[in-house]
């Protein structure tokens, strides 16, 4: 598991939605968060939202930007835990062709684990991959924005990862 600096950084298109019924783009410090760690990394931010907690809402417009082939990737932050209001884990089931990546979910929690304890179990981070698209679930506070994008994401979404990363499966998503 390590960089390889002998390649070059390929950097990717990528969508932030924030997920909350009380959050306003003053107040969105987990989104601020992951979209400052997105332009560090020398990754394009190619749209950014805050949406209410409904899952038809939700579905739809993870489904606009999977259409859109200027985005590769979205990072959705809040509506991952186990409140009835928490219901991001239910869109990304309503996204057609939508595949699950269980390894991301199960990592998340186990390094989450690492900062808050058994309290992660309340967590439902997951991820898929829909038409072509990567879509990552996070909880939304800005300890577990900082859990998923530095544990995780850094490495998975940098072309230059060792021995593989998400990136590189990019041009193979769509293969029947």
């Amino acid at each position: 598991m390590a960089i390889d600096e002998t390649r070059a950084f390929t950097p990717i298109n990528i969508a932030i939605l924030t997920v909350s019924d009380t959050r306003t783009p003053d107040t969105d410090t987990s989104g601020d968060l992951l979209a400052d760690r997105v332009k560090r990394a020398g990754h394009n931010l190619a749209a950014r939202m805050i949406v209410k907690d409904d899952a038809a809402t939700l579905a739809a417009q993870f489904d606009n930007w999977i259409k859109d082939p200027a985005i590769d990737a979205i990072i959705s932050t809040g509506g991952t835990g186990l409140t009835g209001r928490d219901v991001t884990p239910e869109a990304l089931a309503m996204v057609a062709d939508a595949r699950d990546i269980p390894g991301f979910g199960e990592l998340f929690r186990w390094l989450s684990y690492k900062t808050i304890g058994t309290s992660t179990v309340q967590s439902r981070a997951c991820a898929v991959v829909a038409r072509g698209t990567y879509i990552f679930a996070l909880p939304g506070s800005n300890g577990a924005v900082k859990d998923g994008w530095d544990g995780i994401l850094a490495e998975q979404l940098d072309s230059r990862n060792r021995p593989c990363n998400f990136v590189e499966l990019m041009p193979r998503l769509r293969e029947i």
